[in-house]
């Protein structure tokens, strides 16, 4: 097994967020390149049967979560041949070198107070001892390899991008046009505080007034997880013109989409930005923050605000909801910047990375 590729498939047994988006279709793709030649090793509490097949997932080892990653996956590995291996979702093996790693992004360090302290204190300790142990490092934008490089002080030569994409499933033709009963705005929320949520309800607010129950925010996102527990959702949920739908399937995301005004996205800091770009796909403009990977991924096919300015969010909320030839422009200017974007050419030249690095 010592020229096999082994690819670290903790990620199926994780929720899908972008991270785990990123390590799912890049596995598809280097699974159709590599054929025999890659395995995928995972854990036994997988969450996604079909994708496990689809990989032909090999399960390994009694524990789950980091013990696995860090006892079973390596013991396993070094026991036959000690092949690379491939980690794509932020965390590898300590002691196991032969191997190249993903960090998407360093938020835990540029905003620390987002997480909880046990999760600090693995964090600070393990990426960087993971980054420092490793052949090579993969990130996601130019950006998230300039806050690595600044953080960690290692070579940029040591530091290749591989952007995200869309999957195939998320585009304009894929869900039928409807007339929405109320228009609206959609945005989709995570578990992290960076994410803005809060500004994006305080500035709705401001604007839902003025449209007589004519207008509404359409909150994607899970109402009971961590990210709302420091925000007064009473005082928005008994407002109509607020609509939190909680999780939903690709195919109800591709829908609000779809009918959408335009997608509201001012995070503090991304390493990329995978919502606003499934979003253009689908032919919906976006709104998104003037700050970290976002202008790098977006360029002028975004209109952009201040995250930091309720004032800013709400005015450019205004103006996409009121200026119709603006949401043209930015849909035309969504879908050319999508053309930027290929999870077959990421893969590709992953591809070259796993070829220069294996033995």
């Amino acid at each position: 097994m010592e020229n096999t590729i082994a690819v670290n498939a903790r990620f199926l047994t994780q929720s899908i967020t972008g991270v785990q988006r990123f390590a799912i279709e890049l596995s598809r793709r280097l699974k159709g390149i590599y054929g025999s030649e890659i395995q995928f090793f995972a854990p036994k509490n997988i969450v996604n049967a079909e994708l496990a097949d689809e990989l032909n997932i090999i399960i390994i080892g009694h524990n789950t979560g980091h013990i696995w990653e860090q006892m079973d996956l390596p013991n396993f590995l070094k026991s036959k041949g000690n092949p690379l291996l491939l980690n794509l979702a932020n965390t590898a093996p300590l002691f196991y070198k032969n191997k190249i790693v993903t960090i998407h992004d360093v938020a835990f360090l540029a905003y620390p107070e987002t997480y909880s302290k046990k999760f600090l204190f693995f964090y600070k300790f393990l990426i960087p001892k993971v980054i420092y142990s490793s052949k090579h490092v993969l990130t996601v934008s130019d950006f998230s390899k300039s806050e690595i490089v600044k953080f960690y002080k290692i070579s940029q030569d040591k530091i290749t991008v591989i952007y995200n994409a869309v999957a195939n499933q998320f585009s304009i033709g894929s869900s039928s046009l409807e007339q929405a009963k109320v228009p609206y705005l959609v945005a989709v929320s995570s578990l992290n505080y960076r994410k803005n949520l809060h500004s994006v309800l305080a500035a709705f607010q401001r604007i839902s007034n003025e449209y007589n129950n004519n207008l509404q925010l359409i909150v994607i996102g899970d109402i009971k997880s961590k990210i709302f527990k420091s925000i007064d959702i009473q005082e928005y949920s008994s407002n109509t013109a607020f609509q939190f739908v909680g999780r939903v399937s690709d195919e109800e995301l591709i829908k609000f989409y779809t009918n959408a005004l335009g997608f509201i996205y001012p995070s503090y800091y991304e390493g990329f930005g995978i919502p606003p770009l499934e979003a253009q796909a689908c032919g919906c403009p976006v709104i998104v923050s003037n700050v970290s990977s976002l202008p790098e991924v977006f360029k002028d096919s975004a209109l952009y605000c201040n995250p930091n300015s309720i004032d800013e969010i709400s005015n450019a909320m205004i103006t996409l909801v009121k200026d119709k030839a603006l949401r043209e422009q930015l849909v035309e200017k969504g879908r050319q910047n999508l053309l930027r974007f290929s999870w077959d050419q990421s893969a590709l030249k992953l591809s070259n990375i796993i070829n220069n690095n294996i033995k």
